[in-house]
C-alpha cells in the first residue's frame, strides 16, 4: 500500500535488520554446525533442533531465516534439507565458502548470537532494550530515561505507519483500546478518521508521560480535526500482563505479541479477547512469517532482531490466527499490507 505523503521507509529498515539475520547466518555456519548436520541427512525441524541443543524460540528464529536466504527448504516429507546453494557452506563440497564465512566467524556480534542461539536469548537479560520482566519486579520501562529513549526511538516508526494503519481499520464510533500503546500515534490518527469516537492508551507510567508530549504536538500541528483529538484521549498506566483492561470495542495490538514468547501470547490474546466486547474487533499490527516458515527475509532479519533485544521473535499469522481463536475469537482470512514489511490482520468477538 503506497502512503500519499511518502514512499515504503522498508529498505532503510532491512539493512538495519540485515546485521541480525547476517551474525545468525555465520553463527549457523561455524558455530553451530547446521549444515553439516544437515549434509548428512534430512531432518525434522524440532530433530535438527534436538540434535543442535536448540529450543522452540531459537530454533524458529534460525530455521525459517535459513530457508528465506535460500540455504535450507522443506522437502516434501516436511524435512529440513540443505538447497543446492547451502551446499557451498559444508566442507566437503569443493569448492565451497565455508572459509570465506569463516573470516567473520570471531566477530563480537557473531559470537554474542551464537551464545543467544544455544541459550535461548542473552545470559544478561538486562542487555535486552525492548525486554519487558515477567511477574513481579519492575520493569525496564518504569525508568523515565530508558522509558523515553526507547519511545521516542520508536516514534519515527509509529508516524510513518500509523495513518495507513489507521485508514485500512474500521471506521466506527465506540471505543478503541491501543494496548502497549507506546507514542499513542496509532490512536490519535484512528481518532482524526472517527471524529464520534474514543480511545485509551494503555502503557507503563512512563512511557505515557512521553505520550502525552506526542499529543499536544498532535494535536497542535495544524491538521483539521487534530485539535479535538487531545479531548477523546484517554491515558491509562498499567501492566497488561497482570491489570485488567477496560472494556472496548476495538483492540489495537501493535508490534506487540512479537516481544513475548509463544506462551505469553497465548495469555495475552486471552487477556484482550476477554477486553472486546461482543460485536467487537481485535487488530494486530506486525510483521508476519509466511504460514510454511519459508521467509520472507526482511521478516526473518527482523525475527532475528526481535531475538536479540526481547524475549520474542516473529510469528506467522497462522500462529497468531490459532491464538485469536483458542481466545474464543473468529479470525478473518484478510490480512492488509501497510510499509515496512508490516501487516493487518483481525479478528471478531461473537
Amino acid at each position: 500500500m503506497q502512503s500519499p505523503f511518502h514512499p515504503d521507509l522498508a529498505p532503510i529498515t532491512r539493512h538495519l535488520r540485515a546485521m541480525f539475520g547476517s551474525r545468525l547466518f555465520i553463527a549457523a555456519v561455524h558455530h553451530l554446525n547446521v549444515f553439516e548436520l544437515l549434509s548428512e541427512e534430512p531432518l525434522p525441524l524440532d530433530e535438527a533442533a534436538r540434535r543442535l541443543g536448540l529450543k522452540e524460540r531459537p530454533a524458529m528464529v534460525l530455521f525459517p531465516a535459513l530457508c528465506a536466504m535460500e540455504l535450507l527448504e522443506t522437502n516434501a516429507g516436511g524435512r529440513l534439507r540443505l538447497t543446492e546453494l547451502g551446499r557451498y557452506v559444508t566442507r566437503a563440497q569443493t569448492p565451497n565458502l565455508t572459509g570465506y564465512v569463516g573470516l567473520e566467524k570471531n566477530d563480537p556480534g557473531v559470537l554474542e548470537m551464537a551464545d543467544r542461539l544455544r541459550n535461548d536469548g542473552p545470559l544478561d537479560v538486562s542487555e535486552g532494550i525492548s525486554f519487558v520482566k515477567e511477574g513481579e519486579g519492575p520493569s525496564p520501562m518504569d525508568d523515565p530515561a530508558t522509558a523515553r529513549l526507547l519511545t521516542l526511538g520508536l516514534a519515527g516508526r509509529a508516524r510513518t505507519l500509523s495513518p495507513l494503519v489507521a485508514e485500512r481499520m474500521t471506521q466506527r464510533d465506540g471505543h478503541l483500546l491501543d494496548v502497549a500503546g507506546g507514542t499513542g500515534f496509532f490512536t490519535y490518527e484512528w481518532l482524526l478518521r472517527n471524529p464520534n469516537a474514543t480511545a485509551t492508551v494503555f502503557d507503563r507510567p512512563a512511557v505515557l508521560a512521553v505520550a502525552a508530549e506526542l499529543l499536544d504536538e498532535f494535536a497542535a500541528g495544524g491538521r483539521p480535526g487534530a485539535a479535538g483529538v487531545k479531548n477523546r484521549v484517554t491515558f491509562q498506566p498499567g501492566d497488561m500482563l497482570t491489570d485488567a483492561l477496560p472494556e472496548t470495542d476495538l483492540l489495537l495490538a501493535a508490534s506487540l505479541f512479537h516481544d513475548w514468547p509463544t506462551e505469553t501470547c497465548e495469555e495475552l490474546a486471552r487477556r484482550f479477547a476477554e477486553a472486546v466486547r461482543p460485536g467487537g474487533e481485535l487488530w494486530v499490527h506486525d510483521a508476519f512469517l509466511n504460514d510454511d516458515l519459508s521467509g520472507p527475509l526482511a521478516v526473518t532479519d527482523y525475527s532475528a532482531q526481535l531475538f536479540w533485544n526481547t524475549k520474542g521473535r516473529a510469528y506467522s499469522r497462522r500462529e497468531y490466527r490459532g491464538w485469536l481463536r483458542q481466545a474464543g475469537l473468529e479470525p478473518t482470512d484478510e490480512a492488509w499490507p501497510t510499509q515496512m514489511d508490516y501487516g493487518l490482520i483481525r479478528a471478531l468477538k461473537p
